[in-house]
């Protein structure tokens, strides 16, 4: 590139961070520019919704939804890939960043915004990147309530309710339970490189550990998860990808549980329900009922995981793989 990217984001945004840790895989020359008061007019100039992160392409272009940027710069740069050669194994590792993205979101926002002492931190960080200098700076302290009061709410778009927290608190200790033994002999998800995967599971547990109550209960119950976290932040390969084979024995558990137990009920919901014009998605999840708004954007992410599994659709181990864990039930 003649000129380095930029990428306009926050500290405190799982999807600019996964951003600024693919560039730094890559070694792709970017500048990072926090959102402030100070470049507010910058953002407003090429932002098409009120979203970060969003990259200024040297050629003009300007992209805000992580996914596709990642996958655009991967078409650009694709050494070191972040793809493993294995069809099925690929495939598992775009499905994992769908949950990462779409799902490990909702753990992260249950506890970040549905506890006092969370709430507290997450706005007071918040507030102090968004006015850093002097005179703003001293509107912090009026800046922390008002945040709470105007981010708590919209907990419920996140699915963070009340019918929902139970569901929500205990995908949270299994998910990090899983991970902690699949990460426990290896520097990464897929092996010794980090994959596409890595990079959506990681944006919002990474936060995740920011804060409060989910950094405590990390750093007491799993600390390779922690250093995954914490390598994940400036990753670099150690290794080659593994083969599935080896990976199974401890990845399947996670896909069985988590992603076909209650991402994917939930993101197919989501599409049927918006097919049918319903404002709520409703389903059950281990028997207790699950409730959220319909959202467009995620029927749209669905459409683009699928499109990446009719890819390897012949792919037999693929198959077998997805139906052992209870994800082709779903119809992937």
């Amino acid at each position: 590139m003649s000129q380095p990217l930029r990428l306009i984001g926050l500290e405190m945004s799982p999807y600019s961070l996964k951003v600024r840790s693919y560039l730094r895989y890559k070694a792709i020359p970017f500048e990072w520019i926090g959102r402030n008061r100070k470049t507010e007019a910058l953002f407003q100039k090429h932002a098409r919704v009120q979203l970060i992160p969003l990259v200024l392409f040297p050629d003009g272009e300007a992209m805000q939804d992580s996914t596709p940027i990642l996958e655009r710069l991967e078409a650009e740069h694709p050494e070191p890939s972040i793809h493993p050669a294995e069809p099925a194994t690929r495939f598992l590792s775009e499905l994992l960043e769908e949950f990462g993205d779409e799902w490990c979101n909702k753990l992260m926002f249950q506890y970040r915004w549905g506890v006092r002492e969370d709430a507290r931190s997450a706005a007071s960080r918040i507030a102090a990147l968004m006015m850093p200098d002097f005179p703003w700076k001293a509107l912090r302290p009026i800046l922390v309530p008002f945040m709470i009061r105007r981010m708590v709410p919209r907990m419920a778009f996140a699915g963070a309710n009340e019918t929902n927290a139970g569901h929500l608190q205990r995908s949270w200790f299994r998910t990090v339970e899983q991970l902690e033994a699949h990460l426990a002999d290896r520097p990464y998800l897929f092996g010794g490189r980090p994959a596409f995967g890595d990079f959506g599971v990681w944006g919002n547990l990474n936060q995740a550990y920011s804060d409060p109550t989910c950094g405590r209960h990390l750093a007491r119950e799993a600390p390779a998860v922690v250093r995954w976290i914490e390598r994940m932040d400036s990753p670099k390969a150690e290794g080659e990808f593994e083969a599935l084979e080896s990976l199974l024995p401890t990845l399947a558990p996670l896909l069985e549980e988590q992603v076909a137990g209650r991402f994917l009920p939930w993101t197919f919901a989501n599409r049927r329900a918006l097919e049918a014009g319903e404002a709520e998605t409703r389903l059950e999840l281990d028997g207790e009922p699950y409730v959220q708004k319909t959202f467009k954007y995620h029927a749209w992410s669905l459409g683009q995981l699928e499109a990446k599994r009719a890819h390897a659709a012949n792919d037999p181990v693929l198959r077998r793989v997805l139906e052992e864990t209870g994800c082709a039930a779903h119809g992937l």
